[in-house]
């Protein structure tokens, strides 16, 4: 590899490690025993999950010069992508149904 694919692949990995912790923490923080997942919570989990997929946008971007190697490097990614994706569109799902539930009852 040249220098620069080098370097770009270096950050790929950092990307998708900072993508596994931050799913990671999300993860914890839906698993935790007797918790209850406050508006606050569940913001910070949405934004941990979003960033995972903005991470993977991220990596592909330092391979532009080198269409081989990102082709490569964005087929890895993709499945991660689309489960991050439908991960995402749960939560979001979730938290929009518990705003509807909490108006429900405090309208009462």
């Amino acid at each position: 590899m040249a220098p620069q694919e080098v370097a770009a692949m270096k950050d790929y990995i950092k990307l998708l490690s900072d993508s596994v912790h931050e799913l990671q923490k999300s993860l914890e923080e839906m698993s935790r025993p007797g918790s209850k997942v406050s508006e606050l919570v569940m913001s910070n989990i949405q934004s941990w999950v979003s960033s995972a997929l903005t991470d993977k946008d991220t990596c592909s971007e330092g391979f532009k010069d080198d269409s081989k190697t990102k082709t490569i490097v964005r087929g890895k990614t993709l499945n991660v992508a689309r489960l991050t994706s439908n991960a995402l569109a749960l939560i979001n799902s979730y938290a929009s149904l518990r705003v509807v539930e909490e108006s429900f009852f405090f309208e009462k």
